[in-house]
């Protein structure tokens, strides 16, 4: 079985940092797209950002130049540095990793961490 363990959220005043770690764990052979969405409250979960297993990044127009991502593959880590934060950025932050092969010969299939609660206070 595959899991996705996030840590590192919590509450910050804004213009605040904190960085968030989701490690992938149990037996898998590649990860294709690591990637974080977040589900403000009262709303339906939204892209954040995503990283393909070459490092290639993209985040989307509300967070750009202020939050991060990054992959660690020997660590089949992914991690998303969330500076200048504002209270919109108030959400459940989940992890997703796509593409997931547990050996090369199975199909890929998509898995999320629980969620890690972010609050940012004005």
């Amino acid at each position: 079985q595959v899991q996705l363990v996030e840590s590192g959220g919590g509450l910050v005043q804004a213009g605040g940092s904190l960085r968030l770690s989701c490690a992938a764990s149990g037996v898998i052979f590649s990860i294709n797209v690591m990637g974080w969405y977040r589900q403000p409250p009262g709303k339906q979960r939204e892209l954040v950002a995503t990283i393909t297993s070459s490092g290639s990044a993209n985040v989307v127009d509300s967070v750009k130049g202020r939050f991060t991502i990054s992959r660690d593959n020997a660590k089949k880590t992914v991690y998303l540095q969330m500076n200048s934060l504002k209270p919109e950025d108030t959400a459940v932050y989940y992890c997703n990793a796509g593409g997931v092969r547990r050996t090369s010969y199975l199909p890929p299939r998509d898995y999320w961490g629980q969620g890690t609660q972010v609050t940012v206070s004005s």
